[in-house]
């Protein structure tokens, strides 16, 4: 997740999980050079699901016909200063602020050790089973491209990868399915402390970022092409939140690198046979404007796009009463992601959440304060943060509160778009960020189907 506002999740194309005709370098086929380009009316009016069936191979889940509903594994096999805070104050030391600096300013045996006790207890089989009893069908993974390599001596540790392996076991065990997503690429493609090192923006300036990141996809979809996971790996998302607002370069870089990760991801066999995994990629923050048109059918299929959709990184936002935060969660799932679906482009909400303020501690950022408080620099006060952090003990009324929030972009995104990952399942104090802790205290529904407001977005 990021410290910067969101929006949501798409398949492009509705002739589904397909985008538009352009000239690239993929390492499939090429394609013609056609931002105009326009679906037949037969294809634009298909039925989701059979144009699935119909124009690309069997993909590992019935999307279009079953909503996805799912959480994210945030804070596990990519830290996150917020998620879990106490991994960071025990350090004793505040220049650590990222998983890059964990490693660099700490001892390594320490470091690691520290390192594998969170990956053997932060998320484990438990949590899985706790999600699938809670009516979710997808768990969203993130794992960092260090994970796979490490060069240059950068201070990063090993050892996420099996654990990523044994997340796949227990969604087997459990009947859930499995998105994978490369969350951080070398040289960071957004400069949030959640692509391993916070700050600079270097990952398209360097031609050998790249490639080592396309190295890690093609290994990814290698791996989970295989038969074996066929039962439960349903997606790959070759990489979280490039930053398209840096100007310059980004953006070609990016559609490239969406090119290449098709290749990489929907033949992943070194032929001209399709696998079965679904491409996701990100908007990179940019409009649908941007994105009409791209990837489109008959020259892609199996590719859908993840943007996120958050309230609270702006003073503009979290100056909203509940009220406007309900209604804007109503309009952006029915009007904005109902748009998307018109222009021809499938959404999905990839991350979201029920918090309302940035109060939760070092959510922007490892000893940076909320603009809700006003301790964000250059932010204005707008009330006390001691209501809406801690361990869930919460007023009656923000549960409420938090309980049709919920229920207003579970329904607007699902009447709008194809479904949701939440962001995220469990933090250690941010308790109005964690569905985990919702279910427990209520303002989640043990069954996301589940409503004491029907009507919430009328």
């Amino acid at each position: 997740m990021i410290t910067f506002s969101k929006l949501a999740f798409s398949l492009l194309a509705v002739t589904p999980l397909v985008f538009a005709e352009l000239e690239h370098r993929s390492p499939v086929h090429q394609v013609h050079r056609s931002r105009a380009h326009k679906l037949r009316t037969s294809e634009a009016t298909a039925p989701a699901n059979a144009t699935i069936t119909k124009r690309a191979p069997a993909l590992r889940f019935p999307f279009g016909s079953t909503k996805v509903r799912g959480v994210n594994l945030g804070g596990w096999l990519v830290l996150e200063p917020w998620i879990t805070p106490s991994l960071f104050d025990n350090t004793g030391n505040s220049a650590i602020i990222d998983e890059y600096t964990f490693g660099q300013f700490q001892d390594y045996n320490a470091a690691h050790a520290k390192l594998v006790n969170h990956w053997n207890t932060w998320i484990t089989e438990s949590d899985i089973a706790a999600i699938a009893a809670a009516g979710l069908n997808h768990v969203r993974i993130p794992i960092g491209y260090w994970a796979f390599d490490i060069s240059g001596g950068e201070p990063y540790h090993q050892g996420q990868y099996p654990y990523l392996l044994k997340a796949v076991q227990w969604a087997r065990n459990h009947g859930v399915k499995v998105l994978v997503d490369l969350h951080g690429a070398p040289g960071s493609q957004n400069g949030f402390d959640n692509s391993g090192k916070k700050g600079a923006v270097t990952w398209h300036t360097n031609s050998q970022n790249v490639a080592r990141t396309n190295a890690i996809i093609k290994t990814l979809a290698a791996e989970f092409s295989k038969s074996e996971y066929a039962d439960t790996v349903t997606s790959i998302a070759p990489l979280n939140e490039p930053a398209g607002f840096v100007g310059g370069t980004m953006m070609d870089v990016v559609r490239q690198y969406w090119y290449d990760s098709y290749g990489n991801i929907r033949y992943p066999f070194g032929s001209s046979t399709q696998g079965d995994l679904l491409e996701i990629i990100h908007d990179a923050f940019q409009p649908l404007s941007s994105w009409s048109g791209f990837m489109n059918y008959p020259n892609f299929e199996g590719v859908a796009m993840d943007t996120h959709h958050y309230e609270v990184f702006s003073d503009a936002e979290v100056s909203m009463s509940w009220d406007q935060h309900i209604q804007t969660a109503c309009n952006f799932g029915i009007n904005t992601i109902g748009s998307y679906a018109s222009s021809n482009i499938w959404t999905f909400v990839g991350e979201w959440t029920t918090a309302p303020t940035d109060c939760a501690k070092y959510l922007n950022g490892r000893g940076v304060g909320a603009r809700y408080d006003g301790t964000f620099p250059g932010s204005t006060r707008h009330g006390d943060c001691s209501a809406f952090t801690g361990n869930g003990i919460f007023s009656s009324e923000y549960k409420t509160f938090m309980r049709k929030y919920y229920e207003a972009q579970v329904s607007a995104f699902e009447r709008g778009g194809q479904g949701w990952f939440y962001w995220t399942w469990k933090a250690e104090e941010a308790q109005d960020w964690s569905y985990q802790a919702g279910l427990a205290g209520g303002w989640i529904p043990t069954n996301p189907s589940n409503r004491q407001f029907p009507n919430i977005c009328g």
